[in-house]
């Protein structure tokens, strides 16, 4: 019973700071002209925030 209330605070936690880092103020930061590969910065940002939160929640949910 602890096991699966602190499962779902993690997730909760992990909702919010995904909330937070695709949020305006965070995003405006990578939204350059500046391009890595030919893919712009955002994109990379973005993609990349959105694969971590996806891994975090599979790694927190098998633990």
């Amino acid at each position: 019973m602890i096991k699966a209330t602190l499962t779902g605070q993690r997730l909760v936690a992990l909702c919010v700071l995904g909330w937070v880092v695709v949020n305006y103020p965070v995003l405006s930061v990578f939204d350059t002209a500046r391009a890595w590969f030919g893919i712009p910065s955002l994109y990379l940002y973005v993609f990349g925030v959105w694969a971590a939160v996806i891994a975090l929640m599979a790694w927190i949910i098998e633990r």
